[in-house]
Order: C-alpha cells, then sequence, then structure tokens
C-alpha cells in the first residue's frame, strides 16, 4: 500500500488501531484539544501531502461534538495538501432523520452529507445505513459496507437448531428473509396495529410459527431497545424456546441496557461501530469487530480494487 495515512479522532481511536493492525500501518499522528472558550483545534502532526488520507471518526456521545472534531480534522487535512481525504463513518450520524416525515422538520442526514462534503472530504465509507438512499445525499463517492455476513457467520458457528428468523414489522421483512435465506430457515413477522388514536403501534401476534424454535432477530441498530423487547415479550408468549437477536450498530441509550438485562433475550449481538462503553456491558451482549471489513474496503480503495465481492468474503 502506498501513499496513504490513517488518522483517528478522539473517540475512534480503539476502531483505527485495528483497522491500522490489520492492514500494517503506523496510526497517523494527530492532536486535539479544546480551548478555554469551548472551540475546538486540530492539528496534523505530520506531513499528508499528495497523501491518500482516511479519517475515522464514530458517534460516541456527545454526538454534535463528534461532528464538529470531524469537520475540523477535514479541513486541517485539506488545507495541508492531501491528495484524497477519505472519511470514515461507521455509523452515519443522524443516520434516521434522513426523510421531512412531518411539517417543518430537517432532514438532517442530508444536512451531515452537505457539511462533510462543503468541508473537503472526496469518499465516505460508512456501514449500514438506516436508510440507503441517504448515499445518494452525497455528490461524491459513498461506500456502504454491510455487517450482515459477520453476524450470519457468528450464528452459523453457533448451529441453532429450530431456527426462525423475526421480522419486527412488515417494514424489515424484506432484511429477515434474505437472513433466512441464508440460514435455510422460515420466518416470521410480528404483527403490530394501532392502540385507538396512540401513533404508537403495538405488537398483537405473531404470524408464521415459533413455538419450541430459537428465533433470531436480526435488525440495523437497536436505539432505546423499545421495539426489540417487544418482539421477545409476544414472542416469549408465543412459546418462543430461545430468543436472541443481532444488529449492526448497538446503540443502546436511554432505557436500553436495563431493558435488555430483564428481557427474555438471551444473547444481543453488536459490532462495534459504536464503541461499548463500560458502563452499558452486559454477560449478554456479545461484541463482534467489523474493523477487519473497513480495513479491507481501505485496502481496495488503495489499490484500485473493486468493493463488490466484499459481501461474499465477510
Amino acid at each position: 500500500m502506498e501513499n496513504i495515512k490513517i488518522f483517528a479522532c478522539k473517540s475512534a481511536e480503539n476502531f483505527t488501531k485495528e483497522i491500522c493492525d490489520c492492514l500494517g500501518l503506523p496510526m497517523g499522528k494527530i492532536s486535539s484539544m479544546k480551548f478555554k472558550n469551548d472551540n475546538n483545534f486540530v492539528q496534523i502532526l505530520e506531513t499528508v501531502r499528495e497523501q491518500d488520507v482516511y479519517i475515522v471518526q464514530t458517534t460516541q456521545p456527545p454526538v454534535n461534538e463528534r461532528v464538529m472534531e470531524l469537520l475540523i480534522t477535514i479541513d486541517a487535512v485539506k488545507r495541508a495538501s492531501a491528495r484524497k481525504i477519505n472519511v470514515v463513518l461507521p455509523y452515519f450520524i443522524y443516520s434516521r432523520s434522513d426523510k421531512k416525515d412531518q411539517p417543518r422538520v430537517p432532514v438532517t442526514a442530508k444536512l451531515m452529507a452537505q457539511l462533510i462534503e462543503a468541508a473537503g472530504a472526496d469518499r465516505v465509507i460508512t456501514c449500514d445505513l438506516h436508510n440507503p438512499a441517504i448515499q445518494a445525499y452525497f455528490s461524491i463517492n459513498c461506500d456502504r459496507l454491510s455487517a450482515q455476513n459477520l453476524l450470519q457467520a457468528y450464528f452459523s458457528e453457533k448451529k441453532l437448531k429450530d431456527m426462525v428468523i423475526v421480522a419486527t414489522d412488515a417494514g424489515s421483512s424484506k432484511k429477515a428473509y434474505k437472513y433466512s435465506e441464508y440460514f435455510g430457515c422460515p420466518i416470521a413477522l410480528i404483527d403490530k396495529r394501532r392502540d385507538g388514536n396512540d401513533d404508537r403501534a403495538i405488537a398483537t401476534t405473531v404470524i408464521g410459527e415459533v413455538k419450541d424454535k430459537q428465533a433470531v432477530i436480526f435488525d440495523d441498530e437497536v436505539d432505546t431497545a423499545g421495539s426489540m423487547i417487544e418482539t421477545a415479550q409476544i414472542l416469549e408468549k408465543f412459546g418462543a424456546k430461545e430468543i436472541y437477536a443481532g444488529c449492526t450498530h448497538g446503540v443502546l441509550s436511554g432505557p436500553a441496557i436495563e431493558r435488555i438485562k430483564n428481557s427474555a433475550i438471551k444473547e444481543l449481538v453488536v459490532t462495534n461501530t459504536i464503541p461499548l462503553p463500560e458502563e452499558k456491558k452486559l454477560d449478554k451482549i456479545t461484541v463482534l469487530s467489523i474493523a477487519p471489513l473497513f480495513a479491507e474496503a481501505i485496502r481496495r480503495i488503495n489499490e484500485a480494487k473493486p468493493l463488490g465481492d466484499l459481501f461474499k468474503i465477510y
């Protein structure tokens, strides 16, 4: 690999180190601080002139702090005459604000794309977007990796018997169907209905057979875990023998950890696209590293090789 340097924003140091270890490269030297007036400051401590630079950033809270840190780092690298600036965002910032579904609301995911592009980025590499259409918010290249094969490999090793893949609602049935094809097992769907004038959908029944089966719920992300726990409760009610869950992004905000701890879910499997702090670690939460997938993507981009068959490898 030639003319390449990889830098970590402050909260992404562990993830970046994994990437660099996979590639056999040292981490780029960078310094960041905050002035007494609360302004951020970033300095690149080595030359990047005519280099392909990769800037890795996570969305560990506070999220808005991470946004500014990323934009300032991009600007610093741009002004240091980097040849290309590639932004690595394992979890895309504000990805759930992806459409105007209420009056007078922003489409913040589009705004993030515009800000990253305006700061000087030439490419964005991310993973399992909440809405794949977010790729089209960019005029620059946006590569969307997936943790699907990583999760499939993990659950294949568990050799679950009488497995059934569960879709938490009709919207997630397409993803559940892809997993069921891989495992060669049936699919079940949670039927959700509106309760009177309440906008909140409530799970009422299961379409498909889950009794005495090992049910696995797959999703892109788990935030407060409300939907996942509700799904687990109805699966338990309908006689599922064991309940597992897998997702790419373990946001796990608010009451999520307490809900998972007290739930019927035997194991929740997430990747490390978002760092899991010590206070959120549970015995029933398993974290898989997706850093090798990003490392391979970076290798292929640097060597001008296609990314498409990565989905077959991982």
